[in-house]
């Protein structure tokens, strides 16, 4: 269960909270160990399926930690803009919490490396093509499977 906003005239609904996440460059995505120590790591992601996508070594932390612990949150911060006068900050956020697992269909998996070719690389797919099939056997995807999503903004 979550929490109910502190700020909930700052709520985004859910149609511009998953805008924003579509939207966003990188998230930080937060996993805790076995002993539940936290570890949070800026990745790009790509969203898909109402999921989000990131690919990574297939090994690491990461990993690890998505093995003792498949619960995860992410969070996108997008556009962001100092009000020093006020002592604020102009902001949008959204955060996710869900499950992480490793994607073992190989289909699926090159599907969404394509999707990070063409968000972050669009003029290079030919290339990127080659890339995935060089490196897919070097390369584990995770999908985080989006329980609750909550974006906040303040204008």
């Amino acid at each position: 269960m979550t929490k109910p906003l502190r700020r909930e005239d700052r709520r985004l609904d859910d149609a511009a909270a998953m805008a924003l996440l579509k939207r966003g460059e990188y998230g930080i995505l937060s996993t805790s160990d076995q002993s539940n120590r936290p570890y949070g790591i800026p990745v790009n992601y790509v969203v898909m399926q109402e999921s989000i996508f990131f690919h990574c070594a297939t090994e690491g932390q990461k990993l690890e930690n998505i093995t003792a612990n498949k619960t995860v949150s992410f969070c996108v911060v997008g556009k962001t803009e100092l009000i020093p006068e006020k002592f604020s900050t102009r902001y949008e956020s959204v955060v996710v919490s869900g499950t992480a697992e490793m994607i073992e269909d190989d289909v699926l998996k090159k599907n969404v490396l394509r999707a990070l070719v063409a968000k972050y690389a669009p003029e290079h797919t030919s290339s990127g093509e080659a890339y995935i099939d060089k490196l897919m056997d070097q390369t584990a995807v995770v999908q985080v499977c989006i329980a609750h999503l909550a974006g906040k903004s303040r204008k």
